[in-house]
């Protein structure tokens, strides 16, 4: 089959690898009818290298069709129609029994400390095979896949995987009260729909934070207030508290992760990071503070005293310091991890059935055949072309 995989810092092929096997009885086998390129694959591409392998095969956000399903399956046959969860969770652990997916115990990757296994994402997260690809192995077939009714094209579906858990997640942990303020930095696919969402859930004022004029602009049509980084710069702070009501928001939810423009020191540390012998430049980006901290300082800044800041963003280093005191004296909840796919499916999934509420028909900017991935990721990371969201059509 045809697959994206990773062969270094900004090089991604598509290849001609293998095609998946069934090697559990739980396993099932689906042919990928969409899959989308997501913000944090951007920090594979870019300075997460020290956790891919040559070859490894990209992709969190798959759907498609059931090919063929492993014994023990008995939710699932051939011709259903599934989305796949970024996180491989059992469904049946402790953690999962709490909401707590991305935290199953039965496929944490301990070698490394670290929470569930995510379908292509590094070494850390369990170097399992993902969904850029024309066919996936799924495990845990009778209670990971995520079963939709046939008829309304993939858009309707395909942000299940990631874009609206992960956006619901973040506007829930930001606990906006009803009609209250909430800022949202970075309007990329999770800033963007967590602005959808926030409106949907009754925000009275929702504010979204951008330098990518494109990005500004798809908010604006969406009824969205929006500020330009690049106008307000360092008075951003001071626009927003003028806004609301001089105190500054209820809520702040970080989109941007370390992926965030600023902290030249922190930027020049990353890039070399990515110079660095893998053993030396994994040490490194576990044990040093080479995050790009921008996105989160601003929103502990921003935010309103006894507000709460919602963290979305990947960071991908042990981001020191944190300002504890400012934290502290502005009694500041803050809250974050990767979203629990499975516990928000039942809230998300009656919106996609009916209306479109949320306007996920619309969302993807771009929609691309598998074999362009390369260009595509390479115009995603240079924020061109107002791609804001792409997905590739094996």
């Amino acid at each position: 089959m045809k697959a994206v995989t990773w062969h270094g810092r900004r090089d991604v092929r598509v290849d001609t690898v293998p095609d998946p096997v069934i090697k559990d009885p739980g396993d099932v086998i689906i042919r990928v009818t969409s899959s989308g390129i997501c913000g944090s694959d951007l920090h594979l591409y870019e300075v997460m290298g020290p956790f891919m392998g040559e070859g490894d095969i990209l992709g969190h956000e798959p759907m498609g069709i059931v090919e063929e399903v492993g014994g023990e399956v008995t939710e699932l046959t051939a011709g259903d129609r599934v989305v796949v969860p970024f996180n491989i969770s059992c469904g049946t652990c402790f953690m999962c029994e709490q909401g707590l997916q991305s935290q199953c115990e039965t496929t944490q990757v301990r070698e490394h400390g670290m929470g569930a296994a995510l379908f292509g994402y590094t070494k850390l997260y369990g170097q399992v095979p993902g969904g850029q690809a024309e066919y996936l192995r799924v495990p845990f077939g009778n209670t990971l896949p995520i079963k939709v009714p046939q008829g309304p094209p993939d858009d309707r579906f395909v942000y299940l995987s990631d874009v609206l858990p992960t956006a619901w997640q973040a506007v829930h942990y930001a606990d906006v009260p009803k009609g209250g303020s909430l800022v949202v930095l970075g309007l990329g696919p999770i800033g963007d729909m967590a602005t959808r969402i926030a409106r949907h859930q009754g925000a009275g004022q929702v504010i979204g934070v951008d330098l990518v004029p494109e990005r500004l602009q798809r908010a604006r049509d969406n009824g969205i207030e929006v500020l330009d980084l690049l106008e307000h710069g360092n008075g951003l702070t001071e626009v927003i508290r003028g806004m609301t009501g001089g105190r500054g928001p209820d809520s702040v939810i970080d989109a941007v992760g370390m992926e965030a423009h600023g902290a030249p020191v922190a930027k020049l540390a990353q890039r070399v990071t990515g110079l660095l012998p893998d053993t030396v430049a994994a040490k490194f980006m576990q044990k040093a503070g080479v995050d790009r901290l921008t996105a989160l300082h601003l929103a502990i800044d921003i935010v309103r005293r006894g507000g709460t800041v919602s963290l979305s963003g990947v960071y991908g280093g042990m981001a020191d310091p944190m300002p504890m005191l400012t934290l502290f004296d502005k009694q500041i909840q803050l809250r974050m991890g990767q979203a629990n796919v499975k516990r928000w499916v039942g809230d998300i999934l009656p919106l996609l059935t009916d209306e479109d509420p949320l306007g996920v028909d619309g969302f993807a900017t771009h929609r691309v055949a598998l074999s362009d991935a390369p260009m595509a990721y390479q115009t995603f990371q240079k924020k061109q072309a107002g791609m804001v969201k792409v997905l590739l059509k094996p």
